[in-house]
């Protein structure tokens, strides 16, 4: 019941050649598929631009035009569809002037599946934009090359921004035999910038959709409906792609003055029908500095009302893509009050309310108010040698601020979160995760041990993965802990590593320690089957707050090892497992793990089991791994750390951290050692970068020496402070990880 990920094969034209013999492409598709073929290659060669008829060659021409004709009688929306919509939307190899490529056997083979329970266009429409996207590893990312990427050129960086997605989904939906094109705008009415989305055509009319925007409640649907409300005069207008040419070209940002892409003016559609009834908002909120264009990055929290959190986010800066923003849901008439914090300083505002399904809150600092509280640096900030330490606490001083602070943060805790863990259900956003308890064992002292595990079950209907719920609540025992179930927010295929899972694990993490007295340092994960593909995501991403970690029969996909190191991690595998290989990759992954430990000793400690003859269900012999998992305490403070950032990224791993979510990167790797008062890292480093320390760490009474890349970034003594302390029990209530003095690097 899931899918797994494949990297794009490499199908794509990339020659160059002599001009295309059009006539004997005519020729050859008359031969093959009669008048029909006729028509098609001269409606493709008529409006094809210029340079197109200079490079592109017979058999390219054929190919896309013979894949084009299989999808038509093979999918059974397609020959319903008229010849003209065909021959616009569904036979064009190419959405505007990207880079020209054969991509249409390849995501027809790979498209096939997904749409093979669909029955209508807009079923196999929904599937394509929910699973597509994760198949060839293409997600929204600012840093990408460019903005007309071809499929190949998103795939081989895992990036692409609006214009680059819907040139995904056009062509996917294309391969399939939807009638497809983009839709976007040069300049949104209020003028912060332009957009690119899809439309498909279903039984007589057109439909928007925004590429890897999968909503379940349909088409129709997206953030961007309301400002497309908006649009007017020409400069603000609304257009879609078109093959055949005519009097209006698509006003392609990238390329202006390019008159080679046909467009047709949908202004009055958007304008008459923005989208489907309003119940629910997205806000979408930017910062401002003194004056526009600038914008901030800030972290932000947006409250209701009544005070509750609705979720946190972070603004971004620069204007190359002003619609990347945080959104936030919200009832429309409502307000919202929103808070706002850069470089220590927050100050916040109630805005609203607000009307429409998508607002955009432009937000100026200065007109935040005074500022709410003011954090001084907690650190010398990579002091010179000689400089003189300014005084600190004392190391008993620290333990006992650490846990005064501490203290305060649980009892806040206990306060706020005492209505979500009564009713066994937490919502961060618009995701809500629920979960099911067992305890076991008498409470040690230093509290209970936490064990979270995770369910099976994946792409399908909700009932299936309710069952599988309840059938994890029943599968291990700990000796001693309180041992939890949690129900994935969705139903997706890879329901344990979407985004949201992360901090919904933290703060259930929080709950529990705040609220049950868990112990922070006894916190075990386990997952089977597309649980145990969560594992292996999670656990290197999240290692730094889990003491053992256990995979149970389940597919790695892309997820790396490295941040393994020191978190004890298991692996089980039935010897029979041989859906996606299961069997095969997971005891290639066992032997690397043998590899990695043999070649940093002390690091990856690991067991790992092939049970031969034992299918997908392992008859409870990996329960092996529960009494295995609970000889570990978390290693809070380890020696040495290997950080490599996930597709999903974090900030804090450990003891280092980075300036903000946007200084982290997908394969960004940093590793960080102590030996003696001596802290070495190498890798990618940002500028910064914060080394937070503890005296389970290094000497704190003696100075400190950083050395990045070779280079000697600070030697100095740092100070023990409660601003340290505070800063970072902030941002995640552990009071064993609790920083008592950083550094900054430059």
């Amino acid at each position: 019941m899931r899918d797994v990920k494949y990297l794009l094969l490499p199908l794509f034209f990339t020659g160059s050649v002599l001009a295309a013999p059009v006539d004997d492409f005519i020729a050859a598709a008359k031969s093959k598929h009669g008048e029909a073929g006729e028509k098609a290659a001269r409606f493709l060669s008529d409006h094809m631009p210029a340079q197109d008829r200079e490079k592109l060659d017979a058999a390219f021409l054929a190919e896309n035009l013979d894949l084009a004709f299989q999808a038509r009688s093979e999918f059974p929306w397609a020959k319903d569809v008229p010849e003209d919509v065909f021959l616009n939307d569904v036979l064009p190899y190419a959405v505007f002037d990207e880079t020209r490529e054969a991509w249409r056997k390849d995501y027809m083979e790979k498209a096939r599946w997904v749409v093979k329970d669909a029955k209508t266009i807009t079923e196999a429409t929904q599937a394509l934009n929910r699973d597509f996207f994760k198949i060839v590893n293409v997600h929204y990312n600012t840093g990408r090359k460019q903005p007309n990427q071809s499929p190949s050129e998103s795939a081989a960086i895992g990036k692409a921004t609006c214009t680059g997605l819907s040139i995904i989904l056009v062509d996917v939906c294309r391969s399939v035999g939807i009638p497809a094109r983009a839709a976007g705008t040069p300049l949104w009415a209020n003028e912060r910038g332009n957009h690119t989305w899809t439309e498909v055509w279903d039984g007589g009319k057109w439909y928007f959709i925004g590429a890897d925007e999968y909503d379940k409640e349909g088409l129709d649907r997206g953030w961007f409906v309301n400002d497309a409300g908006q649009a007017s005069e020409p400069k603000y207008g609304i257009y879609a792609t078109s093959w055949k040419k005519g009097d209006l070209a698509f006003p392609m940002v990238w390329n202006p003055g390019s008159k080679d892409v046909g467009a047709v003016s949908v202004t009055a559609r958007y304008a008459k029908a923005p989208g489907a009834p309003v119940d629910l908002a997205y806000l979408g909120v930017r910062l401002f500095g003194i004056g526009k264009p600038d914008r901030v990055v800030a972290k932000v929290m947006a409250l209701d009302e009544g005070g509750k959190e609705i979720g946190q986010g972070e603004t971004r800066a620069g204007t190359s893509d002003m619609n990347d923003m945080p959104r936030f849901p919200l009832k429309p008439g409502s307000k919202v009050r929103l808070r706002f914090t850069v470089e220590g300083v927050t100050r916040e505002r109630v805005f609203g309310p607000f009307q429409g399904s998508e607002p955009t809150i432009d937000a100026l600092w200065n007109e935040l108010g005074e500022p709410m509280t003011v954090v001084p640096p907690p650190t010398p900030v990579c002091a010179p040698p000689d400089a003189a330490a300014p005084a600190g606490l004392t190391k008993e001083q620290a333990t006992e601020t650490a846990a005064k602070i501490s203290s305060e943060h649980l009892a806040k805790l206990r306060e706020e979160r005492k209505d979500e863990f009564d009713k066994m259900a937490l919502t961060i956003g618009d995701k809500t995760m629920r979960w099911l308890e067992r305890s076991f064992g008498d409470e040690p002292q230093g509290g209970h041990s936490l064990w979270i595990s995770m369910h099976g079950g994946g792409s399908g209907p909700s009932q299936m993965n309710d069952g599988q719920w309840k059938n994890q609540i029943q599968l291990y025992q700990p000796a001693e802990g309180i041992y939890v179930a949690p129900r994935a927010p969705t139903n997706t295929w890879n329901l344990w590593h979407e985004s949201h899972i992360d901090p919904m694990f933290q703060r259930l993490i929080e709950d529990y320690v705040a609220l049950r007295g868990v112990n922070p340092d006894k916190v075990y994960l386990m997952g089977y089957s597309a649980g145990g593909d969560g594992v292996w995501q999670l656990a290197p991403r999240m290692a730094d707050r889990f003491a053992a970690a256990a995979m149970m029969a389940g597919h790695p996909n892309e997820a790396q090892l490295d941040g393994l190191r020191d978190l004890p991690f298991a692996v089980f595998v039935g010897g029979a497992d041989s859906a996606y290989n299961r069997n095969k990759i997971v005891a290639e992954r066992a032997a690397k793990l043998d590899e990695m430990a043999k070649a940093d000793p002390g690091g990856y400690v690991h067991m790992s089991r092939v049970y031969e003859g034992l299918p997908h269900w392992m008859n409870k012999k990996d329960a092996e791994a529960v009494p295995w998992m609970a000889n570990y305490t978390r290693t809070a403070w380890p020696k040495k750390i290997v950080w490599l950032q996930d597709d999903v990224t974090h900030d804090r791993f450990y003891w280092l951290k980075i300036p903000d979510a946007a200084a982290a990167k997908a394969g960004q790797k940093i590793e960080a050692k102590v030996e003696g008062q001596t802290i070495t890292l190498t890798g990618e480093v940002p500028a910064k970068t914060e080394v937070r320390l503890s005296d389970a760490l290094v000497d704190l009474d003696q100075p400190v020496k950083i050395i990045v890349n070779g280079t000697e970034a600070f030697n100095a003594k740092v100070p023990r402070s409660a601003d340290a302390i505070r800063k970072t029990l902030d941002e995640r209530t552990d009071l064993t990880a609790a920083a008592t003095a950083i550094i900054t690097l430059p």
